[in-house]
């Protein structure tokens, strides 16, 4: 009976452990998007500002500082103060931002908002998949990883050759890799909740990691959504 209990109380502190990391991770991710998404609708409005950007060299600052920035978080996370990722991650969620701000003068405000439902409701599905199912999907990481150098050579090579129907399939791919991921991503945030519980610093900065890895997630599969069904303006 004892033993029941103990293991019954073990079950608990496990699921709550894993719900309070889980939140974490999902409370940083909402911020990065709501600072993205603020940020771009700002930029948009503003002539000077999409001028300033876009209209000089300064666009390559911004369209690269992105790239940059989600390297180091990922690669220096553990030699970082938990301030000091927090304060990337913000900086990463504004800078991608100002380059987002062009999504709003090529698609209009409709289609981007109906975008953004379909992308939140397959978002949903398959992080709830990632979150409740019993399989093991660590064997789908490297396969989607594989995918994605696949989309991004295939993206590359699409820039020289302008072809509609490479970026159609590009698109659907996109989609689905980006989908899968987001599974196997909260699936492995998941099991990473119990190994964090040991230390409070670790496990703040391992759920900005893990909110960076679901808002890329998210944005890529709005993206390749937004390429399908947009409406341009």
């Amino acid at each position: 009976m004892s033993q029941l209990r103990a293991n019954s109380f073990s079950q608990a502190i496990s699921a709550d452990v894993i719900r309070t990391y889980v939140q974490r991770v999902y409370a940083w991710m909402v911020g990065g998007l709501l600072l993205t998404g603020a940020t771009a609708f700002m930029v948009s409005g503003s002539e000077v500002l999409l001028a300033a950007i876009f209209g000089t060299p300064l666009k390559w600052v911004v369209l690269l500082a992105p790239i940059a920035m989600v390297w180091f978080l990922a690669a220096r996370v553990d030699q970082m103060q938990p301030s000091t990722a927090a304060g990337l991650f913000i900086a990463y969620s504004i800078a991608n931002g100002l380059s987002f701000a062009a999504i709003f003068l090529v698609y209009d405000l409709g289609s981007i908002f109906q975008v953004f439902l379909i992308s939140a409701g397959m978002y949903g599905a398959a992080a709830a998949y990632g979150f409740l199912t019993k399989r093991d999907l660590s064997g789908m990481g490297s396969f989607l990883f594989m995918g994605l150098i696949g989309l991004i050579l295939a993206s590359i090579v699409n820039v020289f050759l302008g072809s509609s129907a490479l970026e159609f399939a590009v698109s659907v791919i996109g989609v689905l890799i980006f989908t899968g991921l987001t599974a196997y991503d909260m699936s492995r945030i998941k099991e990473q909740a119990i190994v964090m519980y040991a230390g409070e610093g670790l496990a703040h900065k391992r759920a900005i990691v893990g909110a960076l890895s679901l808002y890329l997630n998210f944005i890529n599969l709005f993206l390749y959504l937004l390429r399908l069904f947009g409406n341009r303006d």
